[in-house]
C-alpha cells in the first residue's frame, strides 16, 4: 500500500495526524464526496470514523487508502472489484524483513567487532543456559 509520504499535504494548519472530513479529503484530493463514500461501501478496509449524525472523519491511513484506491482505479485502470482484490493481496502479504547472508562482514574496526562478538557470544551462552533450565 501506499506510504504516508504520498499522502498529499493538507494546508490547513492542522497537526499532519489530525482527522480530516470527507469535504477536506475530497478537496485535497479531487474525488467527490459521493465517490468517497461509495468507495466505502465497496473497500471493507475503508472504514472512517463516524460521528453522530454519520459525520465522516478520515484518519491518516483512510486518506492513504483513499489515494491508492485512486491510483489503482483512475492511473492504473482497475476495476473497483480489482482494486478491491490488489489491495486485499497488499494487506494478506507479510511485510518485507532484511535477509542477512553470512558472507557479509560488518564494517567495524578489529577491535570493536572482537568486543561485539565477545558480547554476542556471552548472551548466546547465557541463553542456553536459560533455555537448558527450562
Amino acid at each position: 500500500m501506499n506510504t504516508f509520504s504520498d499522502i498529499p499535504v493538507f494546508d490547513d494548519g492542522k497537526d499532519p495526524e489530525a482527522l480530516r472530513t470527507i469535504g477536506e479529503v475530497s478537496k485535497a484530493l479531487g474525488i467527490r464526496q459521493h465517490v468517497l463514500r461509495y468507495w466505502e461501501e465497496q473497500f471493507p478496509s475503508l472504514q472512517p470514523v463516524k460521528r453522530s449524525g454519520g459525520r465522516r472523519y478520515y484518519r491518516r491511513e483512510d486518506v492513504a487508502l483513499v489515494v491508492e484506491i485512486n491510483r489503482l482505479v483512475h492511473q492504473e485502470g482497475y476495476t473497483l472489484r480489482g482494486a478491491r482484490k490488489a489491495i486485499e493481496d497488499q494487506d494478506s502479504q507479510p511485510a518485507p524483513t532484511a535477509i542477512v547472508t553470512p558472507d557479509v562482514k560488518p564494517q567495524v574496526p578489529d577491535a570493536a567487532s572482537d568486543a561485539i562478538i565477545g558480547e554476542l557470544r556471552q548472551i548466546r551462552a547465557q541463553l542456553a543456559a536459560a533455555l537448558a533450565v527450562a
